[in-house]
């Protein structure tokens, strides 16, 4: 079985599907990898690296895809490349299936298989396939170092001679995986930390990494299957809203990553309560990419607005691409390794387990999934 791996086109990302590292482990597997030349620059890693690892290295991205029993990717890539994939090809990565959609009907039609890492169940045996809580882990951590870099004054507490400066006061919105790494970078920086989240059972985790859990009584709520946050009804957001507000104005960092599966994220900072920060203070909306928590902000920019910067911050992983492409090729790996047939060297999905139910979006000219299906009408 031939895995492909393909530089990716979009020109601000920095990771790769998979590192020399992984390969090693898929050509243990009795795999056969190969890689489009140039894959890893963006890792200051060689074709070379890439070759000693057991990998065949080309240039011809067309006949790569032409060959590749299975392409792993980062983003979903063009159509023209996934006009290539032959009939019973797979291919895996981050999909965007809820995200024009129509653009996968390539993959119906040719009869590719498509794996969308997004849709992986956040359960106990398929954790260590979880690519999206491997790359949130990264982008909690990039907002509070990009939040300390831009702030005016500095972090932690500190008794000096010159007088005693007292810690800065980060507010985060959201205690999912990129909201509870962000409560613990932030902490580990000095820094006094309030948490907010609308599922009630997380106020245990927010206080065992030391931060304050600011409580709202916003009536029945929970998450979904997938572990994220329901859909609030607008009069349980006007409550949120009103202690957003006061919580926002003694806050000199305010950290969004609130996101809804397959949704358009909530706007939970208002322009209002905007204005009602501190001058100088940062606001930082890790779910821009989805529509965005914060009024007014933009993927991968920063406005000033009332002297207050709000950054968007499209995919906070990207900064860091060494350990995200570590981490997503971990999960990449673990997924083939899981479902390998030794005796074969070949993927065998088990169409009725529940990690192949929920990720496996196409199938046999077929979509899957009944949501995606609706959108793709």
């Amino acid at each position: 079985m031939q895995i492909t791996v393909l530089r990716e086109v979009d020109p601000q990302e920095s990771r790769v599907a998979l590192t020399p590292e992984s390969v090693k482990k898929l050509v243990g597997l009795k795999a056969s990898v190969a890689v489009e030349s140039g894959a890893g620059l963006s890792l200051n890693v060689s074709d070379a690296d890439y070759q000693a690892a057991g990998a065949t290295v080309s240039s011809d991205r067309k006949a790569l895809i032409e060959a590749a029993d299975l392409l792993a990717v980062v983003n979903r890539p063009p159509a023209e490349d996934m006009a290539c994939l032959k009939s019973g090809a797979m291919l895996i990565g981050f999909l965007r299936p809820f995200d024009e959609a129509n653009a996968l009907s390539t993959l119906v039609e040719r009869g590719v298989s498509a794996i969308s890492v997004e849709m992986i169940p956040r359960s106990t045996i398929a954790q260590k396939m979880d690519a999206l809580s491997s790359q949130a882990n990264l982008a909690g951590y990039v907002a509070v170092v990009a939040a300390a870099e831009r702030l005016n004054r500095i972090f932690p507490m500190m008794t000096t001679p010159a007088g005693t400066i007292s810690p800065a006061r980060v507010f985060i919105i959201g205690a999912g995986v990129a909201g509870l790494q962000a409560i613990a970078t932030a902490k580990r920086m000095g820094a006094r930390v309030d948490a907010f989240d609308v599922r009630p059972e997380v106020e245990e985790q927010i206080k065992s990494l030391g931060a304050k859990f600011v409580k709202v009584d916003l009536g029945e709520t929970g998450g979904t299957a997938q572990g994220y946050a329901k859909q609030l009804t607008e009069e349980q957001l006007q409550k949120q809203r009103d202690v957003m507000a006061k919580q926002c104005a003694q806050s000199d960092v305010v950290i969004t990553t609130a996101q809804v599966f397959g949704r358009k994220a909530p706007l939970i900072v208002t322009a209002e309560m905007i204005q009602g920060m501190r001058p100088g203070s940062i606001v930082i909306d890790l779910a821009v990419d989805s529509g965005g928590n914060v009024d007014g902000s933009k993927p991968d920019q920063e406005v000033v607005v009332n002297d207050v910067r709000i950054i968007g911050i499209g995919n906070g992983a990207r900064q860091v691409p060494v350990h995200a492409s570590q981490m997503y090729s971990s999960n990449i790996v673990n997924f083939i390794a899981h479902f390998w047939n030794k005796e074969t060297s070949q993927l065998d999905l088990n169409l009725d387990d529940e990690i192949v139910k929920g990720s496996l979006i196409i199938h046999n000219h077929e979509v899957r999934n009944e949501n995606i299906r609706n959108l793709m009408r």
